[in-house]
């Protein structure tokens, strides 16, 4: 029988990105954009006009490409040539790669006490920003700490960091992956705190380790004022594994309008951190971080970083401070726009949740609890008013090379999230939101990859591509029982499901 490929735990939370928008007051963060691919005929449609507000500059690169209905492939080449030829320094290649920096504050370390930094991309020709953080799991105690210093150095130490990367996805610099943000000011902070972007704590000579995430994004927000951010119309700074999103948009808020930048709005975009403090499926001991129980790991992670969670989250559980690392409890707190990203099955969530989901196929029981989950999670996100949510086994999304080919009912990511920096435009200046724009986006299917756009799922041992049907054997879904249960031929539900309905 094939099986699903494994998720280890250092993949589980792999690229911890997150995203908190900065925006000024103006109409520059909301340019037209077509999002995703979209298996749907095209239809063509007059390009919009954009008019600035009187005395605002315009930015260099204004070419709407997304009006362009056909020839996507070869519009896009015409893009990049055009773009080639009016960078500054036209004789040479344009240079996508993002460079290492690190923090002018040299007092916010790494867990081991090197130095804390970033990686960024300028582009003079673009307002906006993009701010990623990675992820990477965690550790809670001097033990395990220890074990993943040893194992994961790089994500507790800056020691042997590239002085490069590339970024993909929502960071990649190419049109066709990266519709909307190509053009962005694109920068990485790369994970080394270990605490799920939650601590405020210097290493001692008591402590063995330093649990700074926290200040690391303060203190890189810091450094980019200095070098252009606060003439900028647009600052995103997304998570995938997007936890550190919730607890830090508003603190980030806070820095900037403490700091003078009152015009500048806060935006979050948190993928894959809408966790469900839910029971196990099989109660384990709390020995590392995958064996804990996500209630457990927090409550000692909070107590071990030192960790903060947002003030208004922390009146409301004073005491219980752990309950502010998951989403559904903490959203309610925050005064920033958060745009939601959230697999209704995530792996990651799966996985502390001791569902295994190799080797043999998955138990009846095991099915009704993944069942259950999707149920849960699409309760916890029905308030959520900007929200994007597959009914997919994945984890993580805005990074990969995919994130365009993903829909929910019809409406792509990138398309989604453009209508959400309408929607807020829009509301900023007063106007009805735009018609046919959704924002609030749920599969109602019952199960995992009924969504026919979910990411490919591959047999872990030949590689092989798995169909829905396969997958769902897999999973222990029984094809007769449920059409017995429907009132309908087998034959009948097999196409429905291998057509995603």
């Amino acid at each position: 029988m094939p099986k699903v490929k494994p998720m280890t735990a250092f993949r589980v939370l792999s690229s911890s990105v997150l995203m908190l928008v900065l925006m000024q007051s103006g109409a520059l963060c909301a340019r037209k954009f077509r999002g995703g691919r979209n298996p749907q005929p095209r239809r063509s449609s007059p390009p919009p006009t954009y008019r600035a507000d009187p005395g605002e500059a315009t930015e260099s690169f204004p070419l709407d490409f997304t009006a362009v209905e056909e020839n996507m492939d070869n519009f896009m080449t015409q893009v990049k040539n055009l773009a080639q030829s009016l960078y500054p320094c036209s004789a040479q290649k344009l240079d996508y790669d993002m460079k290492l920096h690190f923090l002018e504050n040299t007092s916010v370390t790494c867990n081991d006490g090197s130095p804390a930094g970033y990686y960024l991309k300028e582009s003079r020709g673009s307002r906006r920003w993009l701010i990623f953080l990675e992820g990477g799991w965690y550790c809670f105690n001097k033990e395990n700490c220890d074990s993943r210093y040893e194992t994961m150095r790089r994500l507790m130490s800056s020691s042997k960091w590239p002085q490069t990367k590339t970024g993909t996805g929502i960071l990649s610099p190419l049109p066709e992956e990266n519709p909307h943000w190509w053009n962005a000011n694109m920068v990485f902070i790369p994970y080394c705190s270990s605490d799920v972007w939650s601590g405020a704590s210097a290493k001692t000579e008591q402590s063995s380790y330093a649990f700074m995430g926290s200040l690391i994004i303060q203190e890189v927000v810091k450094d980019l004022l200095n070098k252009g951010l606060q003439m900028q119309r647009c600052f995103y700074l997304p998570e995938a594994g997007g936890t550190g999103v919730l607890l830090n948009v508003d603190r980030v808020a806070e820095l900037l309008e403490g700091l003078g930048h009152t015009s500048i709005q806060v935006r979050g975009l948190a993928d894959s951190g809408w966790f469900l403090d839910n029971k196990q499926y099989h109660f384990t001991d709390c020995v590392d971080s995958v064996s804990c129980s996500p209630t457990e790991i927090i409550k000692r992670g909070i107590r071990y970083w030192g960790g903060v969670v947002p003030e208004r989250c922390r009146k409301s559980y004073e005491g219980e401070e752990w309950n502010c690392f998951f989403g559904y409890r903490v959203f309610s707190s925050i005064k920033s726009p958060v745009f939601v990203v959230q697999w209704l099955f995530d792996e990651a969530q799966l996985t502390v949740d001791n569902i295994q989901l190799t080797g043999q196929p998955v138990q009846e029981g095991q099915w009704r609890y993944i069942q259950n989950l999707g149920i849960e999670l699409r309760k916890t996100l029905n308030n959520v008013p900007a929200m994007f949510a597959p009914a997919c086994l994945s984890h993580e999304v805005i990074t990969r090379t995919y994130w365009i080919d993903i829909q929910v009912k019809g409406t792509s990511l990138p398309r989604a999230l453009h209508c959400w920096d309408r929607s807020l435009q829009d509301h900023r200046n007063n106007k009805a939101p735009p018609k046919g724009c959704p924002v609030h986006l749920i599969d109602s299917c019952p199960w995992p990859h009924c969504n026919p756009t979910c990411p490919t799922i591959r047999d872990q041992f030949t590689g092989q591509e798995m169909n829905v049907i396969q997958f769902l054997m897999h999973m222990g879904f029984d094809v007769q029982k449920m059409a017995q249960q429907q009132g309908m031929d087998p034959s009948k539900l097999l196409g429905m499901l291998s057509s995603g309905s």
